[in-house]
Order: structure tokens, then C-alpha cells, then sequence
């Protein structure tokens, strides 16, 4: 069984800022780690690796400072890992970039399941998952707290608003991991060590050989036309008295303020 794991390099900090130029985040001097929900679908695929053997291979799609992040998956116990990388790719909204991985994930060869994050947290958009399930044609399901292979299929929970549902999926398929799903293992000092040796392939243009009108910010359909920080109103009352009262005078102002 080969299971190929998509992983985020983010910025660990709240004080990421935007430059106003590009409309982009500027990492600058700001710690990266893993994406944390990322995490939980490298666990899930470890767990199903030791049940049931195989390969997890992780992939990510970013700068050369990215491998940061391949090598720390590595050492929790991943096989092998490979970075997307080149300068053509820059700028790529979510569309571009699942339309670029599903090509890695293509050149690999037979896969059986793509896992994914819930979403990045940086972004939060949760699209990249389904868009690379889109492009490889195979069918994803979202928000998945376990996964059994069954034969040829795997049966996952799929958390819901009201609870969660069983389904029943052919391979190969992808889904994003939820985060109540598991807790990323310790990595064993061997496993840190062979990481920080190992060779990671970094694939671009010339490898995956892409579409170059679909790549990068020619090929994102969506721009970021203006980047600001709302208002905030500063305007603020306290009422006092009797609760009765108070809620007869709020009703009153909010209706002078047509809220009500």
C-alpha cells in the first residue's frame, strides 16, 4: 500500500505580516513548522502503515526552506519525501497549487490513498485536498477521523455536524484528517539522524513538465486584489439598572440602530 501525505510549511507566530505590494505573507525572519492539522494525516497514514505495511511518502509544495518540513516528517517516520519547488510556481493561488501536486502525486506512480490536513492555517481555505482529489480524478472525503483498509476499500469516519458517518471508498481516494483524530509520535533519535542525511528530490518545471498557462500566478484564477484590517469601533455603552429595564432599553436602541 502507498499512501502519499501533503504537508505545509507555515509560519509558527500570530505576527506574520503582509506585504502591501504583493498582497503576500511575509515570513521574514518568522519560525516555520509543519502545519499542525497536517500532522494528524501523517499519524493516520503512519498507524495504517503499521498495520498493514507499505509506504507513506510526503510531499510539499513551497520554497527550498520547505524541506524543513520534509525532513521532520522523515524523522517521525515517514519513507520518503519530496519538495515541489521552482520559481515558476510562486505566487499560485489554491487552484494552481492542486492542479501542480496532483502532478507529483501522478509521476509517483500507483497511489492508493492522499491524505491531507483539514486545512492550513495560514490560509484556512481547505481547498487544496479537494482540488488535488479533483485532478487526479479519485474520489475525496473530508473531515475524516479514522480510516480501515477494507480489501479494496477503505471505510472511513467521516466527522459530522450532528455526529459522524461510515463510508465505504474504492481506491485509490483521498481525504482530509480532522484533528481529534490522533497525536503525531515522537520521533526516535535514529529516525532524526537518517532525516537529516537524506536526499530529497526537489521537482520542478522541467520534472513534472506542467501546463505552464495552469501554474504559479498566471495560472491562479483568483488574485488577492487588496489586503487591509477592518475598521474597528471603538464605540461602546453600559447600561445599568434592573434587568427588565435594561433589556427594554437595549431592544429600544436597537431598533433605533434598525438591528432589530
Amino acid at each position: 500500500m502507498h499512501i502519499v501525505v501533503c504537508i505545509k510549511q507555515v509560519p509558527d507566530s500570530d505576527k506574520v505580516t503582509i506585504d502591501r505590494e504583493t498582497n503576500r505573507l511575509n515570513r521574514a525572519g518568522v519560525p516555520s513548522i509543519i502545519n499542525p492539522f497536517d500532522e494528524n494525516a501523517l499519524e493516520m497514514a503512519l498507524q495504517l502503515k503499521d498495520q498493514h505495511g507499505g509506504k507513506v511518502t510526503v510531499i510539499s509544495m513551497g520554497p527550498p526552506q520547505a524541506e524543513e518540513a520534509l525532513r521532520t516528517a522523515l524523522s517521525h517516520g515517514a519513507d520518503e519525501a519530496i519538495l515541489i519547488s521552482d520559481r515558476k510556481f510562486g505566487g499560485a493561488d489554491t487552484w494552481a497549487t492542486s492542479y501542480t501536486i496532483s502532478l507529483a502525486i501522478k509521476k509517483l506512480g500507483e497511489v492508493d490513498l492522499v491524505l491531507f490536513g483539514k486545512q492550513a492555517i495560514d490560509g484556512d481555505t481547505a481547498q487544496v485536498g479537494p482540488g488535488v482529489a479533483h485532478f487526479l480524478d479519485i474520489p475525496m472525503l473530508t473531515y475524516a477521523k479514522g480510516i480501515e483498509v477494507t480489501g479494496d476499500t477503505f471505510k472511513v469516519n467521516k466527522v459530522t455536524e450532528d455526529g459522524y458517518e461510515i463510508w465505504d471508498i474504492d481506491k485509490p481516494c483521498a481525504a482530509t484528517v480532522v484533528k481529534e483524530a490522533n497525536e503525531l509520535r515522537m520521533p526516535s533519535l535514529k529516525k532524526k539522524m537518517a532525516a537529516k542525511k537524506a536526499e530529497i528530490p526537489v521537482w520542478g518545471v522541467e520534472e513534472l513538465q506542467p501546463d505552464e498557462e495552469k501554474i504559479g500566478l498566471a495560472g491562479s484564477p483568483t488574485k488577492v486584489s487588496k489586503v487591509f484590517a477592518p475598521p474597528v469601533k471603538l464605540n461602546k455603552e453600559i447600561l445599568s439598572g434592573e434587568p427588565s429595564e435594561m433589556i427594554k432599553e437595549l431592544i429600544h436602541k436597537l431598533k433605533e440602530q434598525h438591528i432589530l
